[in-house]
């Protein structure tokens, strides 16, 4: 739903809003854009890392986070996904994916 239809008024009149329209958290992070044409797109943070991404036209995106701020795990609206691990230096030592590739080092 975009910000033009959550912000009609009950008597039918719609609020002056400048476009594009960008709103962004505490840090500084863009978490809501949209445009004239009604395209939008949100994205939600968590540590300063996006965990979520969400657009108009239906594309979505997850991701997970380690404690370090390793990408652990991605997944989005096309079915692919991958999930990895890290060493305590921040390498990554085991990654698998949605096509079938692996691999795994010591």
């Amino acid at each position: 739903m975009s910000i033009k239809e959550i912000t009609k008024l009950s008597n039918g009149n719609e609020l002056d809003i400048k476009y594009p329209l960008r709103l962004c958290d505490n840090d500084g992070d863009e978490v809501y854009y949209e445009d004239s044409t009604g395209y939008w797109r949100k994205r939600e943070y968590e540590d300063g890392n996006e965990v979520y991404f969400e657009n108009s036209t239906g594309d979505w995106q997850k991701r997970k986070y380690d404690a370090d701020g390793n990408e652990t795990y991605y997944e989005d609206s096309t079915g692919d996904w991958y999930k990895s691990e890290y060493d305590k230096d921040g390498n990554e030592t085991y990654c698998e994916g949605s096509d079938g590739y692996w691999y795994k080092s010591e």
